[in-house]
């Protein structure tokens, strides 16, 4: 039996006292795993919480960026991409290289292919992190994740714990119903990539042409792990800004692949002593033919709606030609190119389809000095002169039956007081030799007389001649004011807009809207076609050849000689009120072209360009004409189609209609003898008498009274008019 003596007991008293750190540290200890596993139980417990409220995948729209949209022209050669902040181009599966799939997992997330779609050991790293360092939630994202983060979340929310734990929920679900191998294409097409020049390569399609300027197919594996090293952070990273870092970051990629069992160590060797290799490539912003680039926005929009656009991914085949987009720039340089000239822009449309060939302006493109973004070809708003008055004619002959040949007007200047109700408004003429008295409304058009279109406008009632010019193609807002027959207009016109109208004479009657799409090639693979717009009849083919037989007059000896490039052609003139505006517009059975020229300060006047005195569309614009014209016909000089039917008319007469003199035959006197006659009558203006009898049986026949009364007619209001020639 073992005796504790007195001495002993005390001595193990004194002991325990001695040491009170190891009673409080063992105390401390308990105490701590207590919060611990408290700690624990009520962070499951806020996890399941949070995840229990969370919205689940179907309650979230997918925020796909928009791909680069390409547009080529009618033969096919690309003229750029669509202009955009965000830049990216979907990929198959197929598309995707297996090497850039292996360095995106090596680098980002090595444990994909095993673990679902959270990395629980990273989660709890990351939130323990989050607890007790208070900043936002960093890392412990696989690439499921981050899918859900880039397509899903709201980019406005804090990255905390609760954000982790509904990206976290959403990521299993994703998982769970597309599987692996989407989740990894889909990632590869979403993340960003890094930003040039403003603009931001989404998705692996994009940043290869941003960075390499080459196809992704193309890539080597230095390059392909450039890439992969990016998403983690496209700035720091970004090997046009910093290239040491860039480079560092390829080695850890090349590094992690070859822990992976994907590259040998002499690949990863090879692959870092390579160089960059980057390319800056500015084919992504910047194009050719920018006006046009442009346009063929605005009509996609139109066409196709601003959400399709947006999302892009197009391939838009445009109607333009590059021949004659050339030979317009030409012909333009050749007359309007030197220091201080007016701008000038020209249309040219195929009649038979509306299809643009040619858009053209005299300006560069841009926003620096001496650039513009304007549109003047498509957006000008510019009164349009004497180049109306083909609407007023064909208002004339398709409303009113009225033949031109047939119709006669005085061609006086118009002084104030003449139109009742508008006592200021007077017409002037462009030159004192258009007042010739009493003329034809062919002869007014040849020569182009304000006078006689100022009251055969009225006469025919101008919201007949609004209604007329809107059926042909014009799309700006008509007033129906009287001066507006003589090109007077409030708001305007456009090149594109006359090129248009003038179409619906050139084909024969049919208007046919322009388009400057061909075809689109949505991303789908189905293609939705444009090239062919519907026709709307508005005048007989015979009415249209009749009205160009009168405009041909113009080209031929009239106002507008200067056109003439030696193959049948009609056109008509236009120039304004002090000479700020001058036109012409023209067609044959191919092309119906709009050239305008004119400073961009409507106020700005073309008094004497280049030495060719009074701007007159005669003198400037009709050169660029003829030279485009010479060029684009593409040796094609054939003459307008004879109508199936001809159209004749009749005389037409209005309130200010002249009455002509017309031959009437005098009065016939017939004496009868027998068998015998006595004829007295005339021979250019001699009377000649033949007598063969005496006896007298007479007889006298009367001249018909010559016609002399015309329709009623209704007053519209009042404007200023153009200068007419």
């Amino acid at each position: 039996m073992l005796f504790v003596t007195r001495s002993d007991r005390q001595r193990r008293r004194r002991q325990k006292r001695k040491h009170p750190v190891k009673r409080v540290l063992l105390l401390g200890s308990v105490v701590l795993a207590s919060a611990l596993a408290l700690g624990a139980l009520g962070l499951v417990g806020y996890v399941l919480a949070v995840a229990d409220d969370a919205p689940n995948l179907d309650q979230y729209h997918s925020r796909v960026p928009g791909q680069y949209t390409q547009v080529f022209a009618g033969n096919g050669q690309q003229l750029g991409y669509l202009s955009s902040d965000v830049l990216r181009k979907q990929l198959t599966r197929e598309q995707q290289p297996n090497l850039l799939r292996e360095a995106t997992v090596a680098i980002e997330d090595r444990r994909f292919w095993s673990h679902g779609g959270v990395d629980y050991e990273g989660l709890v790293r990351a939130a323990f992190k989050d607890l007790f360092e208070g900043d936002g939630i960093q890392g412990g994202s696989t690439l499921t994740m981050q899918l859900v983060k880039n397509i899903y979340l709201p980019t406005n929310i804090r990255r905390n714990l609760k954000y982790k734990i509904i990206q976290a929920k959403l990521a299993n679900e994703l998982e769970s119903r597309y599987g692996k191998n989407w989740i990894l294409t889909s990632y590869l097409n979403d993340v960003p990539y890094g930003t040039v020049d403003s603009q931001s390569a989404i998705g692996v399609g994009a940043a290869s042409k941003m960075f390499f300027d080459k196809p992704v197919q193309g890539l080597d594996l230095a390059q392909i792990a450039l890439l992969a090293g990016l998403p983690q952070a496209p700035t720091s990273y970004n090997p046009f800004n910093n290239p040491s870092a860039a480079r560092a970051r390829r080695s850890e990629v090349l590094a992690a692949m070859l822990q992976a069992g994907y590259i040998t160590q002499a690949q990863e060797s090879r692959a870092n002593a390579s160089s960059l290799q980057v390319v800056a490539n500015s084919s992504l912003d910047e194009y050719q033919q920018p006006y046009v680039m442009n346009y063929v926005q605005q009509q996609l929009v139109a066409d196709l709606g601003q959400g399709t656009v947006d999302k892009g991914g197009l391939k838009v085949y445009t109607t333009i030609n590059l021949a004659d987009q050339a030979a317009a720039k030409t012909a333009i340089a050749a007359h309007e190119d030197e220091p201080g000239d007016p701008a000038a822009a020209l249309v040219s449309i195929n009649p038979a389809n509306g299809n643009i060939l040619a858009l053209q302006n005299s300006t560069k493109y841009g926003e620096g000095p001496g650039e513009t973004e304007d549109d003047y070809a498509v957006q000008a708003a510019r009164q349009t002169g004497s180049s109306f008055k083909p609407f007023v004619l064909m208002t004339l002959i398709h409303d009113d039956n009225g033949n031109p040949n047939d119709t006669y007007y005085n061609s006086e200047p118009l002084a104030a007081g003449w139109l009742p109700g508008y006592p200021t408004y007077a017409v002037a003429n462009a030159s004192e030799s258009d007042a010739q008295g009493l003329i034809s409304v062919t002869k007014a058009t040849t020569l182009s007389v304000n006078a006689v279109y100022a009251q055969l406008g009225v006469d025919l009632g101008m919201t007949n001649v609004s209604a007329m010019a809107h059926a042909m193609g014009i799309t700006a807002p008509l007033d129906s004011n009287p001066s507006e027959a003589i090109g007077g207009l409030r708001i305007g016109v456009s090149p594109l807009q006359m090129a248009d109208a003038y179409a619906t004479m050139a084909n024969g009657g049919d208007h046919v809207a322009p388009t400057i799409i061909s075809k689109v090639v949505l991303p789908n693979g189905k293609t939705r076609y444009f090239g062919d717009p519907t026709h709307t009849n508005v005048f007989s083919q015979g009415q249209a050849y009749a009205a160009t037989q009168v405009l041909k007059t113009v080209v031929q000896y009239g106002t507008g000689t200067e056109a003439n490039y030696g193959c049948p052609a009609a056109g008509k003139t236009g120039t304004t009120n002090n000479y700020t505006d001058a036109w012409f517009v023209g067609y044959t059975p191919k092309l119906s072209t709009a050239v305008w020229v004119g400073y961009p300060n409507a106020d700005t006047y073309m008094n004497d360009v280049n030495g060719l005195g009074p701007g007159y569309g005669g003198t400037l614009a009709a050169p660029i004409w003829h030279d485009f014209m010479q060029k684009a016909s593409d040796g094609y000089c054939g003459d307008f189609a004879t109508p199936d039917q001809y159209w004749y008319g009749t005389p037409y007469f209005g309130k200010h209609t002249a009455l002509v003199p017309v031959y009437t035959p005098p009065a016939t006197t017939t004496t009868t003898t027998g068998t015998n006659t006595s004829t007295t009558g005339t021979n250019g203006g001699n009377a000649v008498t033949t007598t063969a009898s005496t006896t007298a049986n007479t007889t006298t026949t009367a001249a018909p009274p010559p016609v002399t009364t015309a329709p009623t007619f209704s007053t519209p209001p009042a404007a200023n008019g153009g200068n007419g020639a």
